[in-house]
């Protein structure tokens, strides 16, 4: 099973543009990195730039609304993520609780949405090229 690992950093929405990790958060979260790579579990997974180089694109009057970075009414911001696959659910939290994350972040996990998650009617709406994707 595929699960996402979200790194939320709290304050993280109102971070300078050219904010950085420490020389000790780097060499932490790269031993951790390597641990999820040595175990075979690791799919994927990045640091995001802050927010304030981002942009939202909301749709609320159906059309595109174009709001750039930083976002200091946002109560969440993500700031990075994992893509792993384990056996269940358990295993993707251990894993979580594993990371050197810092007083002031949080993990989310999430397991992925497969094909073979949504029921037949779903899955013909979607079609074949969704069943290989």
């Amino acid at each position: 099973m595929r699960f996402m690992l979200l790194m939320i950093p709290q304050g993280y929405e109102t971070a300078a543009a050219d904010a950085v990790p420490s020389v000790e958060q780097v060499a932490a979260m790269t031993a951790y990195n390597t641990a999820l790579f040595e175990s075979g579990v690791l799919i994927g997974g990045e640091g995001l730039h802050p927010p304030a180089t981002g942009a939202r694109i909301s749709f609320a009057d159906g059309k595109p609304r174009v709001v750039d970075g930083p976002f200091p009414q946002a109560k969440e911001m993500l700031g990075g993520y994992w893509m792993i696959d384990v056996a269940s659910r358990e295993v993707a939290i251990e894993w979580a609780k594993r990371c050197p994350a810092s007083p002031n972040e949080i993990i989310e996990v999430r397991r992925v949405q497969e094909f073979e998650d949504f029921p037949p009617e779903l899955q013909a709406a979607a079609g074949a090229e969704a069943a290989q994707a």
